[in-house]
């Protein structure tokens, strides 16, 4: 992209990505938008559906991000209900705008659940708005798909969390910076709960691990004035030295422009990026991005038969050109993990059966294989790539196997040593292991 392109570009970029085949209402108003199948299989009643929630921005400065996550989940619904739905009933989704406005994320939840009258909820993407719908949830003891890396430090009956745990994505981002980038961080990100505390897990683990904290510093969600942070960063590291960042939405293109254009290249200060994947680095350009890194559990160059029968099935939905990326493929992994859970329980209404059926379920992901563990968490494969010119990852790390998630950080005093448990009553949460 030019180097004129603007916050308003951006947002325009973003929205032509969504398919046309959505209808996507206002999110002022009160009506919701609703995709269904083509109509019931064989042997179903006439017109049965089972209605689903998507809760996701498609306006404000989250949406660069989340209406392609909706893409990836209208996407498997479309596969489901063409293999003959879930229980012999297709899958009807209400789609509705968060707005990237947490009161609105929690007032759409609440329609969702009550007027709706959805059977489950795939949405959000920051921490700031699932934490606005928890209660929600939690109130009406609903169930919310979850598909976005996040914090930890939570472990909610009435959330499934498809992306990754810190434990399987910055930590191991830290651990690999120390060994291969240097002692000294920098860490910026934008003002609200994930940041802020993903930072408090860095601190931690820096302090525990030989590091050493030279800076840290955030800016409102979606703000663009980020030269008071770029001349800190220099401050704090005349030399070089890791930029950790956890900056979210349309921030990032004013970021990576400014650091550019300042001459602190990749070479000197590589920036380590929890929330920018394929799709945020072909809507900034490579010209800013290249020789960056990001940690994920999967991007588009993951070399498995399952990601190659993804790629291709949402290439041929939306067009050659798009691309996809983690949080969508958690997304896209989480409505066929709750097909699964609902036809082990046999029915999708009755909630707690599902919860329980979901636990121990596995799937040949697009990432590798992932399982379902009862603190409702993923364990999941963790991959570190280094930005191309083409746009695309190049993996420079990536563990062995899946490793088994860990909600409650056991770098941070105030939880080591907890963990969590759903299968057992007595357990929950938060409970103490040693």
């Amino acid at each position: 992209m030019s180097n004129q392109l603007s916050r308003r570009r951006f947002l325009v970029y973003s929205s032509a990505a969504l398919s046309a085949s959505v209808l996507l209402k206002a999110c002022g108003g009160q009506q919701s938008s609703t995709e269904t199948g083509t109509g019931a299989p064989a042997g179903a009643p006439a017109g049965a559906t089972i209605k689903v929630g998507i809760l996701h921005s498609q306006s404000g400065t989250m949406a660069i991000s989340e209406k392609s996550v909706v893409d990836a989940e209208l996407l498997a619904i479309e596969e489901i209900n063409a293999a003959g739905g879930v229980l012999g009933q297709q899958i009807a989704p209400v789609i509705e705008d968060g707005a990237s406005d947490w009161p609105t994320f929690a007032e759409k939840a609440k329609k969702l659940i009550d007027s709706d009258q959805v059977v489950a909820v795939f949405g959000c993407w920051t921490s700031a708005s699932r934490k606005a719908v928890l209660p929600v949830f939690e109130e009406k003891d609903h169930m919310l798909w979850y598909p976005v890396q996040y914090e930890g430090q939570e472990c909610s009956k009435n959330i499934f969390y498809t992306g990754a745990a810190p434990n399987q994505q910055i930590e191991p981002a830290v651990t690999w910076l120390l060994e291969n980038k240097g002692k000294q961080f920098f860490l910026v990100g934008s003002d609200y709960v994930f940041p802020r505390t993903a930072n408090t897990i860095i601190k931690a683990q820096l302090a525990e691990s030989g590091g050493e904290l030279v800076g840290e510093d955030y800016i409102p969600l979606g703000g663009t004035e980020v030269t008071p942070i770029i001349t800190k960063i220099r401050a704090a590291l005349p030399d070089g030295g890791v930029i950790f960042n956890s900056l979210n939405g349309d921030s990032n293109v004013a970021f990576f422009k400014e650091l550019q254009g300042a001459g602190m290249g990749p070479d000197k200060y590589p920036v380590m990026s929890v929330s920018i994947a394929e799709e945020e680095v072909q809507a900034i350009g490579t010209e800013y991005l290249t020789g960056h890194y990001a940690a994920w559990n999967y991007f588009m160059t993951v070399d498995t038969p399952a990601n190659t029968k993804f790629v291709e099935a949402f290439k041929a939905k939306y067009g050659a050109d798009r691309v996809t990326n983690d949080p969508m493929e958690a997304a896209y992994i989480g409505v066929y993990l709750w097909k699964q859970a609902v036809e082990k329980a046999g029915v999708a209404d009755d909630l707690a059966k599902v919860r329980a059926a979901a636990y121990g379920q596995t799937l040949d992901a697009p990432e590798g294989m992932v399982t379902m563990n009862a603190n409702h968490h993923l364990s999941k494969t963790v991959r570190i790539g280094e930005i191309e010119a083409s746009g695309q990852f190049k993996v420079v790390f990536a563990t062995d196997g899946p490793l088994d998630p860990v909600p409650w950080n056991q770098f941070v005093t105030e939880t080591k040593g907890f963990a969590c448990d759903w299968s057992d009553p007595a357990k929950g949460g938060r409970y103490k292991v040693s």
